[in-house]
């Protein structure tokens, strides 16, 4: 037995030497710098926006009351009427024939009431968030033919102890309405907080549009966005945002349609809609989600604008979403649908002397948005598109020669619906395709090199929603975890790699609230109060704010750098900084080494920064653990023109040096 036993020992001892040389091999990777082949664009980097997962109301518009003007399939919904006698008809809603866009409102009629015998309480979005301190600003739409009725508004915790109060007495205004405003301060934290309005007095009184807002929105604006969640879009310095959609723009039927010029003009004329994710899925089945546009397409522009980010507009192309009920307008009545988009382009950079310059101007903004570009359809297919496509492309380049648009490529990046599409596009010259990627992260490396043998002189492309899935269905377990983030990052190497036809990419999707979702994984989880960054986001914000201004070649053994040894990377120059950044991204489970080799300088400056994301293949970050994995940021010392680095297990690695 001794003999066999030292034998399987010298053969652990070689396999052990043998691995563990294999681990340590250094890789040689060469970067030449005096070789860029490819300039990047500003939009290389970019968010996509779409109201699921309670991304716009109860997310990013930071509106707090649900139903506030009673225009849900169930007038009360969300509302809670509590009154002690009760009394037949002392809260009704009524319609009024003067206001199509918003006609119903409550009434409320109070007889010799008690104080606080009569009240009605909002629940908020999963809730309100509240914080202590605060100021919150309440406002209504009411009417009464004679005063006498006063408002008692009051903060509820989820005990209903009340930590926030004012009072209001609405004047006399006979048949007109009137907007009448009051704040007040939260005296406590509250994730879960509750609006509650009790009546004193004796009358008749007319209420809509209920609000109320922090102060704290993005930039103080009033009725504006939730400050946390823009700031995490400004953070990732995006070079465009995607609005509103998305599956949303299709509907689940053209009456179900996302429509722009419904959404801006005053918010309270602005029409309600069901939101298409109400039902799509039974096991996320979300009743109360409506779209009540007060973010609307003047608030996505001025968002764009705000964390300067190029517009990307997209518009229904005459086809409903095809997996719902694929209802299509015929051909010659589609001139509306084209119409809407030649007027969008004039709203957003048309004259103040034209019809919707002047609408613009008149909502706050006099100089044009820059539009650039625009999305006919979404994730729409087959030749029923591309007829409608055609009519489209037609009309506007006509009027905008140089105006750009960005066309679909279905529902996947394969197939024959992919094939066919992609074909005729490139047939029909089309400015943008937009490729979409809802895959497992073995799809994501296996396809790092799919747009190495793209037509350089062909259409671009848009990579305009990518995410790396860990299960196969869009579900709770679903995450954005290292494994899929990391993977990600490996094929944005490929994105950059090819940016002479990659111009474009970005996540999907955005936004997903914890306690209101349908689709995961998202980029960015929220609650009531707080907001997370994702594994994906802190890859996608490496990226963005690593841009650069012209691709170089990174090579290993002479050849892009796409998997061999676990290893992928992409180098880019940074001609306003004069910096080489270079992104290497390890997906094995070990560490690897490289050399990094820079042809075509002297030297690089003394001093860099090398920033490091890894973690466990399984780790993800939540609202409660926001750093489990985020980025490592340490100064370097350079010298030469050459670096040995360390890349860890799951890792993506950014470097930047300065050159001479």
């Amino acid at each position: 037995m001794r003999p066999c036993r030292f034998l399987l020992t010298g053969l652990f001892i070689i396999v052990f030497i043998f691995f563990s040389f294999s681990q340590s091999k250094n890789n040689v990777i060469t970067i030449k710098a005096d070789k860029p082949y490819a300039a990047i664009q500003s939009s290389m980097w970019g968010v996509f926006f779409e109201d699921i997962n309670l991304g716009a109301d109860g997310g990013i518009y930071a509106e707090m009351v649900k139903n506030r003007s009673f225009e849900f399939i169930k007038p009360l919904m969300g509302w809670k009427v509590e009154q002690k006698p009760f009394v037949e008809g002392a809260v009704t809603i009524l319609n009024r024939p003067d206001n199509k866009s918003n006609p119903r409102f409550a009434r409320i009629k109070i007889t010799n009431a008690a104080a606080g015998s009569l009240s009605i309480t909002n629940e908020g979005f999963r809730g309100m968030g509240v914080k202590k301190d605060l100021r919150y600003d309440f406002s209504v739409m009411c009417r009464q033919s004679s005063a006498g009725v006063k408002l008692h508004i009051e903060l509820l915790s989820a005990k209903d102890a009340v930590i926030g109060m004012a009072v209001m007495t609405p004047a006399a205004t006979g048949n007109d309405w009137k907007k009448e405003a009051v704040s007040f301060h939260s005296s406590e934290t509250e994730p879960k907080a509750k609006l509650r309005i009790w009546f004193e007095g004796t009358g008749v009184i007319d209420l809509d549009m209920i609000s109320l807002f922090p102060e704290d929105t993005w930039k103080k604006r009033p009725g504006g966005m939730r400050a946390d969640m823009v700031q995490l879009l400004a953070d990732l310095k995006p070079g465009f945002i995607r609005f509103p959609g998305g599956c949303i723009v299709e509907g689940m039927d053209l009456s179900n349609r996302y429509q722009w010029k419904k959404t801006i003009g005053p918010v309270e004329e602005r029409q309600l809609m069901i939101n298409r994710w109400n039902v799509e899925f039974p096991a996320r089945s979300t009743p109360d989600y409506f779209q009540t546009f007060g973010l609307g397409f003047f608030e996505y522009f001025q968002l764009a604008e705000d964390i300067g980010a190029e517009p990307l507009p997209i518009l229904n192309c005459g086809m409903a979403c095809q997996f719902n009920t694929a209802e299509l307008v015929p051909l010659e009545q589609l001139d509306p649908y084209v119409q809407d988009a030649l007027d969008l382009i004039e709203f957003a950079n048309g004259d103040v002397n034209t019809k919707w310059g002047k609408m613009r101007a008149d909502m706050g903004h006099p100089a044009p948005f820059n539009l650039k570009m625009m999305g006919v359809g979404n994730e729409n297919w087959g030749p029923q598109y591309l007829e409608r496509l055609a009519v489209f492309q037609k009309a506007i380049k006509e009027k905008y020669t140089d105006f750009k648009l960005v066309t679909s490529s279905g529902t996947d990046p394969g197939g024959e619906r992919f094939d066919l599409l992609n074909g005729e596009l490139r047939k029909m010259k089309v400015d943008i395709i937009d490729e979409h990627y809802y895959r497992k992260p073995e799809w994501f490396l296996g396809n790092v090199s799919r747009y190495d043998s793209y037509d350089r002189n062909g259409p671009k492309i848009f990579a305009g929603e990518y995410a790396g899935h860990s299960a196969s269905a869009a579900t709770g377990i679903n995450r954005s975890t290292v494994q899929a983030a990391i993977a990600e990052a490996a094929f944005l190497t490929g994105l950059e790699r090819n940016a002479d036809v990659v111009i474009m990419a970005s996540y999907a999707p955005l936004f997903a609230h914890i306690d209101g979702w349908q689709w995961a994984p998202d980029l960015i989880w929220v609650d009531n109060l707080k907001s997370v960054g994702t594994v994906s986001y802190h890859v996608q914000k490496l990226y963005s704010n690593n841009k650069g201004t012209h691709v170089v070649p990174a090579l290993l053994n002479d050849k892009p750098v796409a998997g061999q040894d676990s290893l992928y990377a992409s180098a880019v120059l940074d001609k306003h900084t004069g910096e080489i950044i270079i992104k290497i991204v390890n997906t094995s489970l070990s560490s690897r080494t490289a050399t990094l080799s820079v042809e075509g300088i002297k030297k690089f400056s003394s001093r860099g920064t090398m920033t490091v994301l890894s973690g466990q293949p399984d780790a993800i970050n939540t609202l409660d653990t926001p750093f489990t994995v985020s980025p490592v940021v340490t100064t370097m010392n350079a010298k030469g023109r050459k670096l040995d680095v360390t890349v860890k297990p799951f890792s993506l690695l950014v470097i930047r040096l300065g050159i001479k």
